[in-house]
């Protein structure tokens, strides 16, 4: 124990070095929690965004490139799907429930996705959760639209207020279809999933605003109003993909195999798992880069410390010299050099979980609504408190190298007057 004091009123003697090496130490610390933090919250938030979807079908292109438009809402298909291609293999005997999916409008900078009723009926996310409305409720009339939690909260809409749909991605999308507005008649509760981020239509809505347009563009001269697009009767010409739902599991590849096989036009099946376990794998590389880099920067801190406790030695072999001479043993001044190291790399590690949790605070809601993940704030995991350990272990470790050069030192050395 009067080591242990003895070492604290050391390093408090010294405070500007030693707090400027618990603040490297914190960061790194902070840096390797924050990568393993952002990989698995990334994983988790993927795995929960879709549950309980047998399939996915688009049109034929890459099973990543399907899984992260349709479900993530990056990027954008290759081609559509025709309603008669889709009707035909939803009718299919082995097919529960289907969800179609149309994408390709904006609204503000967040995805429009025309779909209907049986999105809020067979929707599940995070365990087979199924969505709720914090207000209001599915689409009532032809221009009705329900907005996803983080896209009513952004926007700041509330039941009743008008929205104009653009044509096109991207903030400002490429037209809007201003003589067609919507009015927000739901508003979803919170799900953690890109569906927060999301501007619901119905397919005939679609359909509707695009009356008047033909490949991409409106036709010049034409204008169809919305009170005479009320009374039209519209059905979708094509869609971007949709979700199944078999009656029995024992359905699926050989429905994926009637898809991938389907004579009509090139179509896509992708079971969702399987499509995020290669998504995962080709980021492997990146994650254990981002792994490497960050047990590099908790190398370099311990290193830093290790460099300023060997400077110091010659400074402080007076210090030794009168401990020595006042009683204390080789052993003790081996003790003093391995304690502060320690008490450092403690410091240092404590210091950067809370630093980490500071700075999930402030960027919570910055990465939800940027990037749709949401990292959520608990306790202390298993890995997190073994990052801790290994960090305080390290630096024992470390501090054994001066603690043995000074362990070495007679009284005699602390005397002499190096020049």
């Amino acid at each position: 124990m009067p080591i242990v004091l003895l070492s604290v009123k050391s390093l408090l003697n010294r405070r500007a070095t030693a707090a400027l090496t618990i603040l490297a130490i914190a960061i790194s610390v902070a840096l390797v929690l924050g990568v393993e933090k952002l990989r698995t919250e990334a994983k988790a938030s993927f795995a929960n965004t879709i549950s309980g979807t047998d399939l996915i079908v688009g049109a034929r292109g890459g099973a990543i490139q399907l899984l992260l438009y349709s479900v993530f809402r990056i990027g954008n298909a290759t081609n559509n799907i025709s309603w008669e291609s889709y009707r035909d293999l939803a009718a299919r005997p082995e097919v529960a429930w289907t969800i179609p999916l149309s994408l390709g409008d904006s609204h503000r900078g967040f995805r429009v996705l025309g779909t209907n009723a049986d999105f809020f009926r067979h929707y599940r996310f995070a365990r087979k959760r199924q969505l709720t409305f914090a207000a209001g409720g599915p689409f009532a009339e032809l221009f009705d639209t329900v907005l996803g939690a983080d896209a009513a909260e952004t926007l700041g809409y509330k039941l009743g207020d008008p929205i104009v749909v653009q044509h096109g991605l991207g903030q400002g999308g490429f037209s809007k279809h201003e003589d067609k507005p919507f009015r927000a008649s739901g508003i979803l509760a919170k799900t953690g999933t890109p569906v927060d981020r999301t501007v619901l239509v119905s397919l005939e809505a679609v359909e509707a605003i695009h009356v008047d347009w033909r490949g991409g563009a409106r036709v010049p001269g034409m204008t169809v109003s919305a009170e005479e697009v009320r009374g039209m009767d519209f059905q979708p010409r094509a869609i971007t993909a949709f979700q199944v739902g078999l009656k029995s599991k024992l359905a699926v590849f050989a429905f994926q195999r009637r898809v991938n096989e389907y004579r009509k036009e090139p179509l896509l099946a992708i079971l969702p798992g399987a499509a995020l376990q290669e998504l995962w794998s080709l980021m492997g590389t990146a994650e254990t880069a981002l792994a490497a880099i960050s047990i590099a920067v908790v190398v370099t801190g311990l290193l830093g410390m290790l460099t300023i406790l060997l400077a110091s030695l010659n400074e402080r072999r007076r210090e030794m010299a009168i401990l020595r001479s006042v009683g204390a043993r080789p052993l003790h001044i081996f003790g003093l050099f391995v304690v502060e190291a320690s008490a450092l790399a403690a410091s240092g590690a404590v210091l950067g979980l809370a630093l980490l949790y500071l700075l999930l605070v402030v960027a919570q809601p910055i990465v939800d609504s940027r990037f749709g993940l949401y990292l959520t704030i608990g306790a202390p995991t298993m890995r997190d408190l073994t990052v801790i350990a290994l960090v305080v272990a390290a630096g024992f470790v470390a501090g054994i190298i001066p603690a043995y050069q000074a362990y070495r030192q007679s009284v005699a050395d602390g005397m002499i007057v190096r020049t």
